[in-house]
């Protein structure tokens, strides 16, 4: 089962650790990475917006994706979170294994 790692942005650490602890809790994803102090800039209604915020990467399978993305922006406070998908090419086989059983 190929894994793959969904980024996602939160405004706070409050709403970070809320998402990270349901997707692990609800077996959506198998570890979530919080990373504070990422700064975005972005376009948003026509201004340009600089935010500081908590990039999430969370880790999951290709036939999780879908059900991360949904169960995010239930979720998630933005009206348009970031939710991005990158397939996982290669990685060590037993922690493949533990990623996928763990979202089984």
């Amino acid at each position: 089962m190929p894994a793959c790692i969904v980024f996602n942005t939160c405004p706070d650490e409050n709403s970070a650790s809320r998402i990270s602890r349901t997707l692990v809790d609800e077996g959506l994803a198998a570890c979530v990475t919080r990373l504070p102090g990422a700064v975005s800039v972005y376009s948003w209604r026509g201004k340009i917006v600089t935010e500081g915020e908590v990039q999430l990467l969370i880790k999951t399978t290709a036939a999780r994706c879908s059900a991360v993305f949904a169960r995010v922006r239930e979720l998630h406070p933005y009206e348009e979170p970031e939710l991005l998908a990158l397939g996982v090419s290669a990685g060590e086989g037993s922690y493949l294994d533990w990623l996928c059983g763990a979202c089984a």
